[in-house]
C-alpha cells in the first residue's frame, strides 16, 4: 500500500477506536514517526493528512529540516534526548515528547531562557518500571510536575510513554489504562506553567489500543511508511 493508502487507513482504524470508547476522533492527533524517511516521503504524508512529524534522531531531524522536510506540518521530537544535544532541539521543535529526568527540564529551560522563548515539553514515564528505559516513574510524577511548574522557561503540556514490548496489542491495555489514570489525576490539580493537554501513547503496533484507552496523541511509523530496514 502507498503512503496515502496508509494514512488514510490509521485514521480509520483511530476512528473506530475512538468510537467503541465513545470518543471524538477529531480530538486524536496522528504524529508519524519519520525516521529513517527522506523529505519527499515526509510530503507525502504530510499532504496525506498527518498532523504532526515527530522525529527520533537529532541529526536526523538538522539534515531534513534544512531541506523543507517537515514543511506544512508542526515538528515534534519524540526520541530520547540527551543533555549534550538539548541545544539543537529547542526552538526547533514546537514539543519535545521525551523529557525523562529533573536534569534535563532544567537544561530545557535555561536554554529556552536565554533565547527567550517557552519550550513546551512532555514528561516521559516509565510505566513499566523497565530498567532498560528511562522516565520517570508513575509515582515521581506529581512532583516533576511541581518542579517544572517553577522553571520559567518550560510549559509542561502532558505526559508521554512507551510500555514493554508485548506480544500482542492488548496486553498493553493495563499500561495505557495505568496511565491514562495517571493524566486524569494530574490533570485535575493546579500548577503554574502546566497545561495537561496531551497524552502521547501508542505506536504502530497498538495506536488503536491506546486511543481506546484515552490517548489523544499517537505515533505511527511503519504503519505509514512501511518497514523500516536497518544497516
Amino acid at each position: 500500500m502507498s503512503i496515502e493508502e496508509n494514512v488514510a487507513l490509521v485514521r480509520r482504524n483511530i476512528a473506530s477506536a475512538a468510537a467503541e470508547a465513545g470518543r471524538n476522533a477529531g480530538e486524536i492527533l496522528l504524529v508519524a514517526a519519520t525516521k529513517m524517511n527522506d523529505a519527499g516521503r515526509i510530503q507525502r504524508a504530510i499532504a496525506a493528512g498527518v498532523d504532526v512529524c515527530g522525529e527520533n534522531r537529532v541529526q536526523e531531524m538538522l539534515e531534513k529540516n534544512a531541506l523543507g522536510a517537515y514543511r506544512g506540518a508542526p515538528l515534534h521530537f519524540i526520541g530520547h534526548l540527551q543533555k549534550n544535544k538539548v541545544r539543537q532541539v529547542v526552538g526547533l521543535a514546537a514539543l519535545i515528547h521525551s523529557v525523562h529526568s529533573r536534569e534535563l527540564l532544567e537544561e530545557i529551560s535555561q536554554i529556552a531562557e536565554k533565547r527567550g522563548i517557552i519550550q513546551d515539553v512532555l514528561l516521559e514515564v516509565n510505566i513499566g518500571g523497565e530498567a532498560s528505559k528511562s522516565g520517570f516513574s508513575p509515582e515521581d510524577i506529581p512532583a516533576a510536575l511541581e518542579f517544572s511548574a517553577r522553571l520559567p522557561a518550560l510549559r509542561t503540556r502532558g505526559l508521554m510513554a512507551i510500555p514493554p514490548i508485548c506480544a500482542f496489542p492488548e496486553e498493553n491495555r493495563p499500561y495505557f489504562l495505568r496511565m491514562k489514570q495517571l493524566f486524569v489525576d494530574n490533570a485535575a490539580k493546579k500548577y503554574d506553567n502546566v497545561c495537561m493537554d496531551f497524552l502521547s501513547m501508542g505506536m504502530s503496533g497498538d495506536y488503536t489500543e491506546a486511543v481506546n484507552c484515552g490517548a489523544n496523541m499517537v505515533r505511527v511509523g511503519s504503519a505509514i511508511f512501511g518497514a523500516r530496514v536497518y544497516d
